[in-house]
């Protein structure tokens, strides 16, 4: 696309992408107003932009009781989190091997989240939080992992084969969600799985595994086998080839996938609505606050929505870099 040098043409573009993210952000800001008010200011007739904020429906959202030493307590694990962000983005310029800094960055998250509950008392909320993590990432690793193999050997095969499986997981992924609710329902009434983790997990996977492989073929397609031949050459095994040459390669590729298949997982409900009854993730547990008609829920409903948009946010802030790299990469060819 050629750019638009015409000054009227370049406003006329820039004011109307200014009006469709107000128009984006206008229902998230009202939102995240909502959070802050108490029951009386959200249920007033005339909207109210002014008011006295309050941490209120958060405290009810995420925990039980209030701890005498709260204040103190969210200090520290504000600071450790700041720490290890941090940590995250600046780990090029320490002299320590990343591997070794996302490591402990990764292991520092585990430990918070599991501390947390030792150390207040979490309101049910918590444990759909934790759900949805594991639920998320047990889905991105299997389905990363199961595409990347997939879609090289594909990338590199030629055969009619090939053609086959490519149109028969394009069929597979046009499939409606309701399509996958009584075959993964039955398995998992045989097999005792129902709401478990692993269920999801499986179904899930099921359900993203066609784009994945779809979208990773098309990486792979742009990388030239000459690369991993002349490893081969040199000694090394197509396996030992594929993870050592093509994957640094293919990094942009995969995170931009990886976090395609973390917003698919992380913002499923139906089949997790249906295939799980207690173990529910932050889509189905945000439910419960907004099928009522019950006013004390709206701004638990509000808060319960911001709290599941943060974390997604900082995800895709953190890794907007590797995700544009990766959209282009697989766009143009080269």
């Amino acid at each position: 696309m050629d750019k638009v040098k015409n000054p009227l043409g370049r406003l006329l573009i820039f004011f109307g992408l200014t009006l469709y993210a107000i128009y984006s952000l206008v229902p998230f800001f009202w939102t995240t107003l909502q959070s802050f008010k108490t029951q009386l200011d959200a249920n007033a007739r005339v909207p109210k932009f002014i008011f006295t904020p309050t941490w209120e429906n958060y405290q009810k959202l995420w925990l039980r009781e209030v701890p005498e030493n709260g204040s103190l307590i969210a200090f520290f694990l504000i600071l450790a989190v700041v720490v290890l962000i941090c940590l995250l983005l600046f780990a090029e310029h320490i002299p320590v091997p990343n591997r070794f800094i996302y490591g402990f960055v990764f292991m520092g998250f585990i430990a918070i989240l599991w501390g947390i509950p030792q150390i207040v008392a979490t309101a049910k909320f918590y444990d759909y939080f934790l759900n949805t993590i594991i639920v998320t990432v047990g889905t991105v690793v299997i389905s990363i992992s199961i595409g990347c193999l997939a879609a090289y050997g594909l990338a590199r095969y030629a055969g009619l084969l090939g053609v086959v499986i490519l149109v028969g997981a394009l069929g597979f992924r046009a499939l409606p969600r309701l399509g996958f609710i009584l075959p993964y329902y039955w398995i998992g009434s045989a097999l005792n799985l129902l709401d478990t983790y692993g269920l999801i997990i499986i179904t899930l996977v099921a359900v993203n595994q066609p784009f994945t492989i779809w979208m990773l073929r098309s990486f792979f397609m742009e990388i030239p086998k000459d690369l991993e031949e002349a490893a081969m050459i040199d000694g090394a095994s197509r396996l030992v080839a594929f993870w050592k040459v093509i994957i640094p390669i293919m990094w942009p590729g995969i995170i931009s996938t990886a976090l395609f298949s973390l917003l698919l997982a992380y913002n499923e409900f139906l089949l997790v609505r249906l295939l799980a009854q207690t173990n529910w993730t932050l889509p189905v547990a945000i439910s419960r606050f907004t099928g009522g008609e019950d006013p004390r829920h709206l701004t638990l409903a509000a808060a319960s929505a911001v709290s599941a948009t943060i974390p997604i946010t900082l995800v895709i802030l953190f890794f907007q870099k590797h995700l544009v790299k990766g959209l282009v990469g697989g766009a143009v060819k080269g």
